[in-house]
Parts: structure tokens; sequence; C-alpha cells
């Protein structure tokens, strides 16, 4: 073949395989990349033209877009998020939502959103009311209560409705914030556009109320609530309940539990009902009247569960009556509605908490010698107390009594990283060595603070196998 054609065919083969090259620049660009561009290109009423963006649209990209805009563009950036929820392909999950809000700084600078809506309306936008619902939805992850406010009024302007959900959205903001003034108002207004509260709403202004001290306003309105057909379930007496029982009236209090319970269906007491109650008489010291709401729950056909008996277990022991504690574990065990190690447990943990070390470890080895396994938090306890109190040995042979049962994989990883420390600096090497072994066999890692000190004392212990595994302990 002549030297010059050769040359020709060489210089076109370089020629399209640059073409492909540069093609292949502008077809790979990320589906941010793109989103971004065409905002750039089109920075005026964006929501028309985005549509026309042939791109993947999903939260890795929305992430990427939003940090290419903020702080710089926020507003474009919050516009692109409200247009985002709007695809049926996609749709953004409360993280989402979170991850705005944080990288927008919206609870800093609250008025953006009255730009992004005023931006709307002075470049005649198409706002529908989903639309406006994206925007409530970040102001009440940033709990801007008062922009909420202000978008709701501005809605008509829009010539849109709002309906019980945004007002809902925007009272639960209030009653969180405290404004109950405020909040009965917005309930009061739903009526002038023929809106009417629904259960949600109630239990808004229940909690709202409840939590600013006024009990009797939330009394009232549950009344209010059933007289206008609003029929109440567990969650609304529940929120009144809690309330009565937070401000101290316990008569009243047992008066409603009587009414949920006469009520039934849908208004019967639950287990976390009942366990609420006694946990109100526990913190009085009534533990007699306490007993009575066990007993009382047990009459209904409502088994208690660990969290009531640990509740019960605890107001024992802050009194110092431990004889009532071990009769109500026998009583429970004996009904089977709680484990005798969880009764159990939950007593070691009530008697270190309460100071009294050494019953702790006479019932934990109690527990041990008698078959019935401790749950993760006991062990961790007992043995960080004993680490905690000089007994730093006595700790690893309590270690080494769980490791028998076969329970050591629920003791909290930073409980070996202190154990281990204490074996260290007393000079327990055999047990120290003994110990490293065993979370490097169980692959449980060192925590921060720790790992200098221990590896520095392990290095003298003269395990050639042990020093040379030492940097996988330490993570």
């Amino acid at each position: 073949m002549p030297r010059f054609s050769l040359s020709r065919i060489l210089s076109s083969s370089v020629n399209i395989k640059n073409s492909k090259i540069f093609a292949l620049h502008f077809t790979t660009a990320s589906p941010a990349e793109r989103f971004y561009t065409h905002l750039q290109k089109n920075p005026n009423n964006i929501e028309k033209t985005l549509a026309t963006v042939k791109a993947k649209l999903d939260s890795t990209c929305v992430i990427e877009v939003l940090h290419r805009c903020f702080p710089s563009q926020s507003q474009m950036g919050i516009r692109f998020f409200i247009w985002a929820a709007l695809q049926s392909s996609y749709r953004h999950s409360s993280f989402m939502y979170n991850r705005a809000c944080e990288m927008s700084r919206i609870k800093q600078n609250p008025s953006i959103i009255i730009d992004v809506v005023e931006a709307y309306k002075e470049e005649g936008c198409v706002v529908s009311v989903k639309m406006m619902k994206v925007i409530f939805n970040l102001c009440e992850k940033a709990r801007l209560a008062n922009e909420a406010m202000w978008v709701l009024r501005k809605m008509p302007e829009f010539d849109l409705r709002p309906d019980t959900i945004i007002y809902n959205n925007v009272i639960r903001l209030f009653c969180e914030k405290g404004d109950m003034i405020a909040a009965d108002e917005l309930m009061k207004g739903m009526g002038l556009i023929d809106l009417y509260p629904d259960i949600i709403t109630y239990v808004s202004m229940i909690k709202g109320f409840c939590n600013a001290g006024r009990l009797e306003d939330a009394c009232g309105l549950f009344k209010v609530m059933k007289r206008h057909g609003c029929a109440a379930n567990l969650v609304a007496y529940s929120a009144l309940l809690d309330g009565i029982c937070r401000l101290g009236s316990m008569e009243r209090a047992l008066e409603l539990l009587g009414e949920m319970e006469k009520e039934g269906g849908d208004c019967s007491p639950n287990v976390v009902t009942y366990t609420s109650v006694i946990q109100i008489f526990c913190g009085k010291g009534m533990m007699k009247e306490a007993l009575g709401i066990l007993d009382r729950m047990e009459a209904f056909g409502c088994a208690p569960n660990r969290v009531t008996i640990s509740t019960l277990i605890k107001g024992f022991c802050v009194e110092g009556n431990l004889d009532e504690a071990y009769q109500l574990i026998d009583k429970v065990v004996a009904g089977g509605s709680v484990s005798s190690g969880g009764c159990y447990s939950s007593l070691v943990v009530e008697l270190v908490r309460t100071k009294r070390l050494k019953e702790a470890e006479k019932l934990f080895s109690k527990m041990l010698a008698s078959g019935v396994k401790p749950d993760g938090l006991a062990c961790s306890v007992m043995i960080r107390e004993l680490c905690l109190g000089g007994q730093v040995l006595e700790g690893f042979c309590l270690y080494e009594d769980i490791e028998k049962i076969g329970f050591l994989s629920s003791v909290d990883s930073d409980i070996h990283s202190v154990l281990l420390l204490g074996l260290c600096q007393k000079n327990h090497s055999v047990e120290a060595a003994k110990l490293a072994r065993f979370m490097l066999k169980k692959r449980i890692w060192l925590q921060g603070p720790y790992v200098d000190k221990i590896v520095e004392h392990l290095k003298k212990s003269g395990d050639e196998e042990l020093i040379t595994n030492l940097p996988k302990i330490g993570g």
C-alpha cells in the first residue's frame, strides 16, 4: 500500500476516535449536570421547561443539584426540589426533606420560603396545591410555623384552596411551638371555608393544650370533639390521658381510664396506656396505687410487658423495698407475661443505679448459677460497675462466667475496651492477653480512647502471635 494512503487512513482513524471521545464527553454527562445546566440557561419559570431534560431523576441526582445550587442559588435549588417532588417517577422521602432543609439552611434563613412563593407570583407560574404541600412539608421539617401561616394565607392569590391536611400541618406547628392562640384561631378558621377538624386536628390541639398546662381547655376540646361527631379513638384518649398524668391530676386520670375501659373497641386501653399511668404513680412514690393499676390491667385482659414491670421494679428500688420487688417478679413470671431473665435483669440494673452493688452482684451470680440468662444491659452494667469500682479481676471473672453460658454477644463492645484497659492498668497480663485474643477471634475492635495505652501494654506480654495481630484489635 502506498505510504500516503496509510498516513491518510491513520489520520482518518485518529479523527474518528477523537470525535467519538468528544461525543461521549457530552452524552455521558450526569443527570445532575444536565438539570443544573438547564437551570442556569432558564432561570425564569424553570418549572415550565424542566420536564424537557432527558435525565433520570432520583435522590442522588436531586442531592447533587442541590449541592450545586446552595448557597449562592438557594431559591433555584428549592424550586427544583419542589418540581422534583411532583414527578410521577420519583418521590421525596422524609430523609430528602431533612437534607434539603439542612443544605439550604432554611431554619436559619426562613425568608427563602417567602422568596420562592413571591417568585412564583411574579413570574406568573402555574402553582398547584401539590406544590404548596411540598412547601408546607419543608416548613414542617424546619419547624417554621410563621412562614407556614404566611403561605397558607397566600394560597387564595393563586386561586388555591387549602385542605384539612394543610391546616393540620400548620396547626401542629403552632401547637409544637406552644402558640395555642394562633392554633385555636386556625382551627376556628377552617369553618369559614367549609372545612371541619378531623381526629388529627383534635389530637394536635389536645396535646398542645396539655403541653401548655391548659388542662381544662384540653378536656373541654375533647368533649367538643365527641359532640361534633368526631369519634374518639385510642390515640385521642391517650393524648389526653398522658397530659392529665403529666399535670398531676391522678383522680381525673383514673376516671378517663375507666371511660376508655367502658368504651372498649378502638378506645380500649393497651399496655402502653396502663404503663403510662403506672409510671406516673411510681414517680410520685404511690406504689400501692401503681400495683392497683397492674391488677386492673390484668383484669381487663391486658398483659404487662417488660417495660411495665421494669417501671414497677424501679419504683420499689427507689423506695428501698426489695421484698416487694421480688414478690412482684414471682407473680408476673408465674403469670407467663414476662420472662424471669427479663425481670431479674431489670432488678440488677436498678440495684446498680441505686448504689446497691453487693445486692446486684449476689443476684447476678444467683442468676448464672440457676441458668437464668441475664440480658445484655445487665451484663454490661455489672462489668462496667466492677471496673469503675476497681474490681477489674472480679469483672473479668464475671465476663468468663457470661462466656460459659454463651451470652457474650449481647455485651456492649465498649465494655471489652473498659475491661481490657483495667486489666492492663492493674498489670493482670495473663487475663489481659486472654481477653485480647478473644476480641481478635470475635473481631471486637478497641474503642478510640483506649487503643494506645492497651496496645503499649500488650506489646510487653511476649505473646508473638498477639503482638503481630495488635493492629487488628485497634480497628
